[in-house]
């Protein structure tokens, strides 16, 4: 609220003139009933007798009645002017806390670690993101201005009408503190309830994005009645925990309406009492009726207040449970060394979950412009190597040097840049082909885009497009196939020259003959580039320089592709499985 103070406190400022202004109604009501109409005299002390004369008088007013109704329409047409400005300063002033929000959390996001997005449901995220933030701009628009105006309201009201009568003040005021009472009662008790609806529409969102982005393998299988039931059963939670919060509401509503109906009639009854014994005059209880109303709505608004308030605590306990989550920071002296590609693993240890050990003793060394494999079994660690290169995550224990640099004394953001990586299942953006190519290297010309495309295999196959490059593609590149997608993401990592090359099985939905074709064109582009390529094909790292073989987060075999089908292990089993399934295929063919 720092850089909005002076919105608010003029949106504040606006209030207390209206509301002044408001005070003044009545009054002119009075002096119109008792003095003009009424022929009771002023008292020649009051402010108003000032007022009167300067007008005329009295009789000037008796015989020009209509200057009492457009005194009473110019006041209306003022506090209007102030109440206008008052929505529109504070709405200017929560909307902007709203998007400087909306912009710290998704930068406090974009810079929270890997492993938090990995637990993390993007549904409730996006629920926080979205939801939270636009209840806690609904309040500061509404509910905090409104909290200034029930003060004021109530400050004035009272002024005047202790002035008038002090009886008739206390009779006003006598439900007030049970009305208060009941409010802070219903807020300790809305406030849970909030935090409930809130956490079950994250639930229902979540399973809402999970179905729309999972839509093809839900027709794939015949899946919509299972999906429709698990929506089903999440929107009853929510329905259910909604009807509860709105019983609460109606019954404040309806109990605090009793109450202040009470308050009126107490007002008007005892009202009339003291103006037919004379102790107060007609229009004196008109004012009196004019004032109750005012002052019970500040009141009655307290638990409409309270409960937004209670909704806004709960909206902000949730967005700072993101904000307040540490951020990958560059620690001091981190270094920034020249990448060439020489990588060493010894004696590394790895574990997500303590006493569970994905990695345990992994050995091996990597020479500068080599081309090595990891294969293995799901589940043997292939993909957490990966992750422990792009210090996604750091290692339990042993060594991991980068050109001799002990890999957590290097920058983050800086390793990473020098390290591509092709995802398995690559994410593409709703933008056209180009500029998903481009993401890797926002500066890249149009002929480095082609030239890595080229390289990916993919060029073609972006021309037969109607528009090329400019081709839009759909959420996730849903209008490509698998193998499409997989190429544009290696022309979008190529783009970037990375010393150190990582295909993350990112060739297994290409087919064999584009796989050879990526092959001869990485040959010529990843000279003395240092390759890493995780594969269950072994057509697809026969050339590796190296190939390591990963069992239950160790390494079971190492070597080169003509060393390791000549013994005994898990490389050469996989080998003859699938040679015999080729030669299978290949005599179908054939026949």
């Amino acid at each position: 609220m720092k850089k909005n103070i002076l919105l608010y406190s003029a949106a504040i400022l606006c209030v207390a003139i209206a509301t002044f202004i408001g005070t003044l109604e009545p009054l002119v009501i009075k002096v119109t009933i008792d003095n003009v109409i009424g022929n009771i005299p002023v008292n020649s002390s009051n402010k108003v007798n000032y007022f009167i004369n300067k007008i005329g008088g009295i009789s000037y007013l008796q015989k020009n009645l209509w200057i009492c109704g457009l005194t009473l329409v110019i006041l209306t047409l003022v506090r209007g002017l102030f109440l206008y400005y008052r929505g529109k300063w504070s709405a200017k002033a929560s909307e902007n806390i709203a998007k400087s929000l909306r912009d710290k959390l998704y930068d406090h996001i974009q810079h929270l670690p890997y492993d938090y997005h990995v637990k993390t449901e993007a549904g409730d995220l996006i629920q926080r993101c979205t939801s939270d933030v636009e209840t806690i701009r609904k309040f500061l628009s509404n509910q905090l201005v409104e909290m200034g105006r029930g003060i004021f309201i109530l400050v004035f009201s009272l002024i005047v009408m202790f002035s008038l009568n002090v009886k008739m003040t206390l009779v006003s005021m006598s439900t007030v503190p049970i009305i208060f009472g009941f409010s802070l009662m219903f807020f300790s008790k809305i406030k849970d309830i909030f935090n409930e609806a809130d956490e079950e529409e994250g639930k229902m969102t979540t399973v809402l994005q999970e179905n729309l982005w999972g839509v093809r393998v839900v027709r794939a299988f015949g899946r919509e009645k299972y999906e429709i039931d698990k929506f089903d059963n999440v929107n009853k939670r929510y329905q259910n925990i909604l009807y509860k919060l709105y019983s609460l509401l109606g019954t404040y509503w309806s109990v605090s309406d009793f109450l202040c109906m009470i308050q009126i009639a107490s007002v008007l009854i005892f009202g009339i009492y003291f103006t037919l014994i004379g102790d107060i005059s007609l229009g004196t209880l008109v004012v009196f009726l004019n004032y109750e109303i005012k002052l019970l709505w500040p009141v009655r608004q307290l638990g409409r207040i309270l409960s937004e308030m209670g909704k806004m605590t709960v909206a902000k306990k949730r967005i700072y449970q993101i904000l307040n989550e540490k951020v990958e920071e560059d620690k001091e002296g981190e270094k920034k060394p020249k990448i060439l590609g020489n990588i060493e693993f010894k004696d590394v240890h790895f574990e997500y979950d303590k006493g569970q050990p994905i990695l345990n003793g992994i050995s091996f060394k990597i020479n500068k412009g080599e081309k090595v494999a990891i294969v293995g079994q799901t589940g043997s660690g292939k993909s957490s190597l990966i992750h422990l290169l792009g210090r996604l995550y750091d290692y339990n224990g042993g060594s991991i040097k980068i050109d001799g640099v002990e890999l957590r004394e290097i920058n983050k953001k800086w390793i990473r840049s020098n390290v591509g990586t092709v995802l398995q299942e690559p994410y593409l953006y709703s933008r056209n082909i180009e500029d998903n190519i481009k993401i890797a290297k926002k500066d890249a010309t149009k002929e480095e885009v082609i030239f890595s495309a080229r390289n990916a295999s993919v060029h073609e196959v972006i021309e037969s497009f109607e528009k090329g490059y400019e081709t839009m593609l759909g959420e996730k590149g849903v209008n490509l196939s698998g193998g499409q997608r997989q190429r544009i993401a290696i022309a979008r990592t190529l783009i970037k020259s990375s010393p150190i090359l990582i295909f993350d099985d990112s060739l297994s939905a290409v087919d064999t003959e584009t796989d050879r074709k990526i092959k001869e064109a990485l040959k010529e582009k990843s000279k003395g580039v240092t390759t890493i390529i995780i594969s269950h094909r072994i057509s697809s790292i026969m050339d590796s320089d190296k190939i390591i073989v990963l069992d239950k987060g160790k390494i079971a075999q190492m070597g080169s592709h003509n060393e390791l089908i000549k013994v005994e292990g898990i490389y050469k089993r996989i080998w003859d499985i699938q040679k015999s399934i080729e030669n299978e295929w290949n005599d179908t063919i054939v026949s």
